[in-house]
């Protein structure tokens, strides 16, 4: 099913649900497409393969940890397929408004404030960078602890796991400034499918034997009943952060038309196969280490010891590519505003331009990495305050929007039981989140090596 903007007689907002075909009256009338990235170019297949090995970045080694071990087998798995399956309808939903009225949004902040004003506009903005600046110190966080743990394996005395981050700073800044867009990242995502597979492959299969040997697995849920509550809470906001990204809009603008159909399509790439991946690797790692599990799944691997560095090497550099999916959006945003749009790229102007752009973006986040060396914290508040309403909130605020005055009754409440749920969830996961950081500040030393 595509679906297209077309302006209503009674100037109100509309969608047109067209099968297998574009509206050929369709006003050219579109929403402030100026962008100094490429738009309307990718196939729904380039874009899939991007959803799938983005999302099993090496960020999946967390998730054992800060799902299962918090919830147990029961709540773990009812809580994983649920949420998934939330995850992917509101995706699917939001993939609907990439046009309404006969304009096209190509970035979430100008979807909102079409359709509810500037406040929205500046809110969508600040929830949606702030997720993806979070997650950005969480990639780079990720790069070098697998970093370390390559060190590990050949010293007894490690560097300061800082050093590590800085090195993976440096490395996403290569990579940001040399890959600028998500368009042209279409040359790396065979290479990091590949790779992407074999890191799988090879901690799945040490995972499964260290679990045939290990008979003395603990799977209680320990704690006081208030620490479970909240450390419930925080398992579910790593749920969301394994299904969801908060920038569908971005990601959808790159696609070929009919958009709306090419980025379901993906979506069905990545919440089957990818979420196989993803969730097998969750799974796999509970059932073999049980509540032992640590945050960072490599680190319980016996070994031999060329499949530990292995992993963690593929984990390094896997991220740089996952990690540039993950905030292009903040680079578009800068891109925009400083380079000259009507130059190309990579025109010597833009290249001094771009290349200061990318290094203040990976210095400011590199230092707040270093400083604040809590990779599971991250994860928690990135899927609470700001992902949680760009996710689940949002898409239905939109559809009562647009479609409010026409929609059944039973449909318009649907939409207001997401708001009211989602505003919920958004509250208590943000608790969750920062008690959790607040413990490990209290802790931990700022600059603290983990």
């Amino acid at each position: 099913m595509e679906v297209e903007g077309r302006a209503s007689n009674d100037n109100s907002l509309t969608l047109n649900l067209e099968h297998g075909q574009e509206d050929k009256n369709i006003s050219n009338d579109s929403y402030d497409l100026s962008t100094a990235h490429t738009i309307d170019k990718d196939s729904w297949q380039q874009v899939g393969l991007m959803l799938v090995t983005g999302f099993n970045c090496g960020w999946i080694f967390s998730f054992s940890n800060l799902i299962m071990v918090p919830l147990g087998w029961t709540w773990g798995i009812i809580l994983l397929f649920v949420i998934g399956l939330y995850t992917a309808y509101a995706n699917w939903l939001l993939a609907a408004f990439h046009f309404i009225d006969g304009r096209r949004f190509i970035r979430y902040r100008d979807l909102m404030g079409f359709v509810y004003g500037t406040k929205m506009y500046h809110l969508t903005w600040t929830s949606q960078f702030l997720t993806l600046l979070l997650g950005n110190m969480g990639f780079i966080l990720l790069g070098g602890k697998a970093l370390k743990e390559i060190n590990a394996e050949f010293s007894d005395s490690p560097w300061r796991l800082q050093y590590y981050i800085v090195v993976t700073g440096a490395a996403y800044f290569i990579f940001s400034f040399s890959i600028p867009t998500l368009s042209s990242m279409r040359n790396w995502l065979g290479a990091s499918a590949v790779v992407t597979l074999a890191y799988i492959a090879f901690l799945v299969s040490v995972a499964v034997k260290d679990g045939k040997s290990n008979s003395d697995k603990d799977y209680s849920v320990s704690g006081s009943k208030v620490n479970k509550v909240f450390n419930s809470f925080g398992a579910i906001s790593a749920i969301i952060v394994t299904n969801t990204s908060g920038m569908l809009p971005e990601i959808q603008s790159t696609l070929r038309k009919p958009a709306v159909k090419n980025m379901r399509k993906a979506l069905y790439s990545q919440y089957t196969v990818g979420a196989l991946f993803y969730y097998g690797v969750t799974i796999v790692g509970y059932w073999a280490y049980g509540s032992m599990v640590s945050s960072y799944l490599p680190e319980n691997l016996s070994g031999p010891r060329w499949i530990n560095v292995l992993v963690n090497v593929i984990v390094f550099l896997q991220s740089a590519v996952s990690q540039h999916l993950f905030v292009v959006p903040i680079h578009e945003a800068l891109d925009t505003r400083f380079l000259e749009i009507g130059k190309g790229m990579h025109s010597g102007e833009n290249l001094k331009r771009l290349f200061l752009l990318r290094m203040c973006f990976y210095t400011g986040n590199t230092f707040i990495a270093a400083a604040f060396p809590f990779m599971g914290d991250f994860v928690n508040l990135l899927g609470s305050f700001s992902l949680v309403p760009l996710t689940f909130m949002f898409p239905s605020m939109i559809f009562l929007k647009i479609k409010g005055k026409t929609a059944r009754t039973e449909k318009k409440v649907w939409h207001w039981i997401n708001i009211v749920v989602s505003f919920l969830l958004t509250i208590a996961t943000t608790i969750s989140a920062l008690r959790f950081i607040i413990n490990n500040v209290q802790k931990y030393q700022f600059f603290a090596d983990v």
